[in-house]
């Protein structure tokens, strides 16, 4: 029994996984309570040292004490939750509507844009997903567009700010990839930026040539001359210089990502300030909501730690290597092998869960991976690497039929809205994220060129 327990207990762990994740049960609890209920079965049989259990929360509190990740994210996440819940979310969105009012489909524009600004919110999908949902759909419905198209620019909009900087996926991918912050924001601009443009690019022909959209494209309101400047100047342009200078100050090495994220977190209480909407119930709107998400994230880690320390105790990573390695792939069919197996797992889980527990596997065989012709580098190739790994989850998120996103969605939009509505929407979104998949797995430099750029990695590294 005890040896058949040594040799399975791995696979059995991911088997009862598996199974509980279809009862709806927070993944959290269910990640905890595998890891638990697995090594306390080991301790009744023998196979799990009393000493090993009892060092777990001393191992899983040195890991949040010593990292700088998590006061960074507590402070993004506040920096995102205060322009949402000041309303500077709503006030960036109607300028650029503004702005963008002479071009076919300008709320669909503007949504996309906003997704990029409100990177520092992306924590979750369902956060930033929930708030786009809340902010434009209903504005979108009103304007005429059809609920496919609201709905799959939403869905765009709200994921775009994983992959693009400060997202907090990105600090975690870093951290768990072996590469800085700094490389890992420049490594996703390109690609990113990319992928808003051709999503743009999308809408605006989307609109032009459907004749029930030509009412959708003036905004009600008309604001010119100085108005207009000033209005600009108050509610895009200090926001996006505030989320500017957290990216610079990391970029060029002036403060550690902590440093930068409390720059932007007391940059935001300024803006409140600047906006006329800072109040002391709004601050503790904000404070209450940025512990709530940051509970959030330390509960999903704390629980993604512990089911992966029996995990790793009975050599379950080495088991899923050595599944991978005797598949006889060569280092492409390795790489896309991890690649899509991350893909499938954001079907039911989040970034977190995903970047814990599967990139400490799945590590040693990316570093054994050579790349280093073909993208320029050894740590070159990491970079690349990570960059498609953004790039696949933010897309497995979008996915249906079981992409969180979508769900996100339906349950924050107004109950008309049907999950087949999205689901016939999203479709055009996926191509467009494939090709831009495509182009960065054989085109490398779109990921690595700036990085290189800037730190100099192939001569230094």
């Amino acid at each position: 029994m005890a040896e058949f327990l040594t040799e399975n207990l791995p696979i059995m762990m991911l088997l009862a996984f598996a199974m509980l994740i279809f009862t709806g049960f927070p993944v959290a609890f269910l990640l905890g309570g595998v890891g638990i209920g697995t090594t306390l079965i080991a301790m009744v049989v023998g196979i799990f040292p009393e000493d090993a259990f009892y060092a777990i929360p001393l191992r899983i509190f040195g890991n949040f004490s010593k990292s700088y990740i998590y006061p960074a994210v507590a402070m993004l996440l506040f920096m995102g939750v205060a322009l949402e819940q000041s309303g500077i979310s709503r006030e960036m969105l109607r300028c650029l509507h503004l702005l963008f009012r002479r071009v076919p489909g300008s709320l669909a524009v503007s949504v996309t844009v906003i997704g990029v600004l409100l990177a520092p919110s992306a924590g979750m999908v369902g956060a930033s997903v929930g708030t786009l949902t809340l902010v434009a759909l209903p504005t979108m419905i009103e304007r005429h567009y059809p609920i496919p198209l609201a709905t799959s620019v939403v869905a765009a909009g709200g994921t775009l700010g994983l992959i693009l900087p400060p997202g907090l996926m990105l600090i975690f991918l870093a951290s768990h990839l072996s590469v800085t912050v700094g490389e890992m924001f420049l490594a996703t601009v390109v690609p990113g930026l990319l992928l808003v443009a051709i999503y743009i690019l999308y809408f605006i022909a989307r609109c032009a040539v459907d004749p029930a959209m030509r009412g959708s494209r003036e905004p009600d309101e008309a604001i010119s001359g100085w108005r207009l400047l000033i209005y600009v100047l108050r509610s895009l342009a200090l926001p996006a210089l505030l989320i500017g200078a957290v990216l610079g100050s990391i970029i060029g090495g002036l403060a550690t990502p902590p440093q930068s994220a409390a720059v932007g977190a007391v940059g935001s209480l300024l803006l409140m300030v600047l906006n006329g909407s800072f109040s002391i119930v709004r601050l503790h709107k904000v404070i209450r909501g940025t512990l709530e998400i940051t509970a959030m994230v330390i509960l999903i880690v704390l629980a993604a730690q512990i089911f992966s320390y029996p995990f790793r105790f009975f050599s379950g990573d080495e088991l899923v290597r050595d599944f991978i390695r005797a598949l006889g792939f060569d280092d492409w069919g390795v790489l896309i092998t991890v690649l899509v197996t991350v893909f499938l797992l954001g079907f039911f889980i989040d970034w977190i869960e995903i970047t814990v527990i599967t990139i400490p596997i799945f590590f040693p065989l990316l570093l054994a991976l050579d790349f280093s012709v073909y993208v320029g580098s050894p740590t070159l190739s990491v970079v690349w690497i990570a960059t498609l790994f953004a790039l696949i989850l933010q897309t497995s998120f979008l996915t249906p039929p079981f992409g969180f996103a979508l769900f996100h969605i339906r349950s924050a939009a107004p109950p008309w809205v049907e999950l087949t509505d999205i689901y016939r929407g999203v479709w055009p979104i996926l191509a467009l994220q494939v090709l831009v998949i495509v182009l960065v797995l054989f085109l490398p430099s779109l990921a690595t060129n700036l990085p290189d750029l800037v730190f100099d990695i192939s001569a230094n590294r």
